[in-house]
């Protein structure tokens, strides 16, 4: 006998993951050149020099110290190092006792969802969403909750937002910038929503967390900065993970960050940390800890994202695809021509073009696109989405 719903949740295979490892076979087929596989976000920029050497300097000192087990919310010396980063940056005090290292973002959001989940509760989170929350949500045991997008330009439509929140409200992700659609929400929508929750966590007398998930924070175009959420919204959690920042995805290192101004701060921390521990996400990898003490303030080089960016948004709208023009990350939604992105999608695959069908996403008139490819990729990649377009208008 297995539990029925984990056989749930590990038969309903992911979208993106499935066409990942189509396009692996076929690219066995007719050549690694001959497929344009826009399917999964796995950064395309190597990590920072500094990285690389700092790796080499570690390795040189003290091997029992570097692969040693470290305090199960990580070594404090790294910890002090990320929370003198996040107030240097964004002007709230942070303290490492206020960090809690996990092996990358999604355990990260796994121990807060699993620490808040209670009888009845409810979690939010606006569409387009990254497909995994739902996951995770219901696997913590709440009832998931997804607010209709508003397909103009992606941002949240407050009236919506404030009809999905009631007593049995827990949490709301807010992802930003945004997987799938590249927006980034800005500060008008975040104070909204910020004074929405004020105002039901009076009505209801308990506090409602926001969740910022942020492993895209510093990959933005155009100048452009992405709002601190705890400096608009006191209860907020912070999950980050140095994925995409780095370049280090394989490596699974990242953080819950819960600021001491957060209600039931002592309590949540610790309900966080049992969650991690009944999951055995303690004690994160001592070498990634070591390596985000040294290079915690590094930014990425976005020069090639943002390249990418700027050809494919050019040349889709010109052929005739419509899409929110993304101002981070490192993905492209567009609406699906005739409506139906899974068919599109299917009808793509026969050109070797290879786009995520957007109904996990909470869209299902959109496809993604992962622009974290090769630009020689997306140059050869056109006529077929110009040929893709003239088969459903």
């Amino acid at each position: 006998m297995v539990s029925q719903e984990m056989y749930r949740l590990g038969a309903n295979r992911s979208c993106i993951r499935d066409l990942f490892e189509y396009g692996l076979k076929k690219a066995a087929e007719i050549g690694k050149e001959n497929v344009y596989d826009y399917s999964l976000g796995n950064p395309s920029v190597p990590a920072p020099e500094q990285v690389n050497e700092t790796i080499r300097d570690l390795s040189l000192g003290d091997s029992l110290a570097l692969h040693g087990y470290t305090p199960a919310p990580g070594a404090m010396d790294a910890r002090e190092a990320v929370a003198q980063d996040l107030t240097a940056r964004f002007g709230m005090p942070i303290a490492g006792a206020d960090i809690f290292f996990h092996c990358g973002a999604a355990p990260a959001l796994v121990s807060v969802l699993r620490a808040l989940a209670v009888d009845g509760s409810e979690v939010i989170t606006p569409a387009p969403f990254f497909p995994e929350y739902r996951v995770f949500s219901e696997g913590a045991g709440h009832k998931f909750v997804v607010i209709p997008a508003e397909e103009k330009t992606f941002q949240i439509d407050p009236e919506a937002f404030r009809s999905a929140v009631n007593e049995h409200t827990q949490a709301i992700i807010l992802n930003s910038p945004n997987n799938p659609s590249g927006v980034v929400y800005s500060e008008e929508t975040l104070k909204a929503i910020a004074a929405i929750l004020e105002e039901k966590e009076a009505e209801y007398g308990h506090p409602i967390y926001i969740i910022a998930d942020e492993p895209y924070r510093e990959l933005v175009y155009e100048g452009l900065k992405v709002p601190f959420i705890p400096n608009l919204y006191r209860n907020t959690v912070v999950c980050y993970s140095w994925s995409k920042s780095l370049s280090l995805p394989g490596e699974r290192i990242g953080y819950v960050c819960i600021p001491q101004q957060t209600e039931d701060h002592d309590a949540l921390f610790a309900a966080m940390a049992g969650a991690a521990r009944a999951a055995g996400h303690v004690c994160a990898p001592s070498l990634q800890q070591q390596i985000v003490r040294h290079c915690v303030g590094i930014m990425p080089n976005i020069e090639a994202y943002d390249r990418n960016r700027k050809l494919l948004y050019e040349k889709l709208t010109e052929y005739g695809y419509s899409c929110v023009k993304p101002q981070g990350a490192f993905y492209m939604f567009v609406k699906a021509p005739g409506g139906d992105a899974k068919a599109f999608s299917d009808a793509a695959k026969e050109l070797n073009l290879l786009v995520v069908p957007g109904a996990d996403f909470g869209c299902p008139g959109f496809f993604r696109l992962s622009t974290c490819v090769s630009y020689d990729m997306i140059v050869r990649s056109l006529p077929a989405f110009e040929q893709a377009i003239r088969k459903f208008c």
